[in-house]
């Protein structure tokens, strides 16, 4: 049992309860846009409403054959050119044109004052008479008629002076050296002692190659024929550069 007081009787003022704010989305305002730019209608198979049609919109005969355009006369793109129509039978001859010309007096002169045309050259290579031109057919010699033939060619000449003027600036330079004693020839007879010299050691290191073991199964026996296959190379090239060159210089 509720026992009342006496500050229940005294009035007192009613308290509201405030309510949450209430949620709003954050995509409220393009999915409005979205909307309203009738997206939607298109996203199904056709339109989501399809207008009715009217009673005067309905298939008419020959609605859907292709436009043709209009008909226009034809003109060819060289009509310029095109020469006059023949007369009709019926239009009367251009009368009364008269000349002074003396035909027979100008085909005489015309005819005595041309220069004889010179028959093409032609040959026949089948007895029905088949005929074809000679000149193209290499059958007659016509380069020996050219002014310049048997002539030495201009570039053979301009290569043979470029030749013989660097054969003379490397003489001259070879002069100049011998002058300051920079440089001396070798003579044949020092040229072939060091050839035969190149060649002696060549057979000697090529007589010990030959006695090496035919299994190379320790690092010694290895590194000594890799050592003499490399002297008998360099040989073979000494003894190739001095073959091919007659003229030495020593610095």
């Amino acid at each position: 049992m509720e026992l009342g007081t006496i500050y229940s009787l005294i009035p007192q003022e009613e308290v509201k309860q405030q309510k949450p704010p209430r949620h709003v989305s954050k995509f409220k305002q393009p999915v409005k846009t979205e909307y309203v730019s009738k997206k939607a209608d298109y996203k199904t198979m056709g339109q989501a409403k399809v207008p009715v049609p009217t009673t005067d919109n309905f298939l008419k005969k020959h609605s859907k054959e292709p436009q043709l355009p209009d008909k226009r006369e034809f003109k060819y793109p060289d009509g310029e050119r095109k020469r006059p129509e023949i007369p009709e039978k019926a239009d009367p001859p251009l009368m009364g044109l008269k000349t002074t010309k003396n035909f027979i007096t100008t085909n005489a002169v015309q005819n005595i004052t041309s220069v004889p045309k010179r028959p093409e050259k032609i040959y026949v290579d089948t007895r029905k008479g088949d005929k074809n031109y000679l000149q193209p057919s290499g059958l007659e010699p016509v380069f020996i008629h050219k002014k310049e033939y048997g002539n030495k060619p201009q570039y053979l000449s301009r290569r043979q002076d470029e030749m013989r003027k660097a054969q003379e600036e490397y003489n001259a330079y070879v002069s100049e050296h011998f002058r300051r004693g920079a440089m001396q020839q070798l003579s044949e007879d020092e040229r072939n002692a060091i050839l035969q010299g190149l060649k002696k050691n060549w057979e000697e290191i090529h007589d010990q190659y030959q006695g090496l073991s035919v299994v190379t199964d320790t690092a010694p026996k290895k590194n000594r024929k890799e050592r003499m296959e490399a002297e008998m190379k360099q040989l073979e090239r000494d003894i190739e550069s001095i073959e091919r060159h007659r003229v030495i210089y020593i610095a």
